[in-house]
């Protein structure tokens, strides 16, 4: 089979993309596949189109050339709010509207279900109701977003996009501007909700050992192009990390998952080589 076909298995594919924003091409040619029931990492240095290839497999962007498939479907081609129902997104920045209360902004997560005839149900209640103990902050329904701390606002946020139900979740950096504890609390909120929900979810990620640490799947880019992918183990070498980030290195075994774990080796410090400067202080 060509790898330019999507195979069974897999719930998202990107086949040929050429994308662009007005005259500069961010990404040509490229081709991806996600495999259905695992947690996908996409990592690669600043600019090298992470974020654009996740608009694109979201439909937030249409490629000018090539096809996005969900589920074997043009993406393109299947109603919005059908979309909605199967296809999660958490953008970068995610701005709740002023005085919003937490019960509020994870019901509308329930927004594709809702129609003329069917408005807001005991079922939704159930549901949303769910997706807040599920992510811890039941106990925030009738405060203000705006109230939270950053790591409770991202758990919200999670809530919001899990109402939905979709099979498939993408999380655009939901990591940034957290520190470290709350980083691993929401990426293990998110290696737990896909077990225990059997969901796909693809995240854009910058913290290369984090990524690797919860990754099932990684993609590794580079310039617009796929330079590695495939499970962490199999193909992180410290060549890999060298090229894509220009970070020579030490790949070592994580004690706690032994998995790859990146250990930056230490830079020479730099030597000065000019003139010895002329001391001109006063005698």
């Amino acid at each position: 089979m060509s790898d330019d076909l999507p195979r069974p298995g897999h719930a998202l594919v990107g086949q040929g993309l050429r994308l662009c924003y007005d005259d500069a091409v961010v990404a040509d040619d490229l081709h991806v596949q996600v495999p259905r029931g695992a947690l996908t990492m996409i990592v690669g240095p600043n600019g090298c189109g992470k974020s654009t290839l996740l608009k694109a497999l979201a439909r937030m962007m249409r490629p000018e050339r090539g096809t996005v498939l969900l589920d074997g479907e043009d993406i393109h081609r299947a109603p919005t709010k059908a979309i909605a129902r199967r296809l999660g997104l958490l953008p970068q920045t995610s701005v709740a509207p002023d005085g919003i209360t937490v019960g509020d902004l994870v019901s509308r997560g329930r927004f594709p279900y809702q129609r003329l005839l069917r408005q807001w149900s005991r079922d939704d209640e159930v549901i949303v109701n769910e997706a807040m103990a599920a992510t811890g902050v039941a106990q925030f329904a009738r405060r203000a977003v705006d109230e939270l701390s950053g790591g409770e606002r991202q758990r919200v946020w999670l809530a919001m996009v899990l109402a939905q139900q979709t099979q498939t979740l993408l999380l655009d950096e939901p990591t940034t501007y957290l520190d470290l504890a709350h980083q691993i609390d929401v990426l293990e909120l998110c290696a737990s909700v896909m077990a225990e929900r059997d969901m796909t979810i693809v995240v854009v990620i910058h913290e290369l050992n984090l990524a690797v640490r919860y990754a099932d799947h990684l993609i590794v880019m580079k310039a617009g192009a796929v330079q590695a992918v495939g499970a962490p183990e199999e193909i992180v070498t410290a060549e890999l990390i060298e090229d894509t980030f220009g970070l020579p290195c030490r790949i070592i075994p994580d004690p706690e998952t032994g998995k790859p774990l990146i250990v930056p080796r230490r830079r020479a410090p730099a030597r000065h080589t000019g003139p010895t400067p002329v001391d001109r202080s006063p005698a």
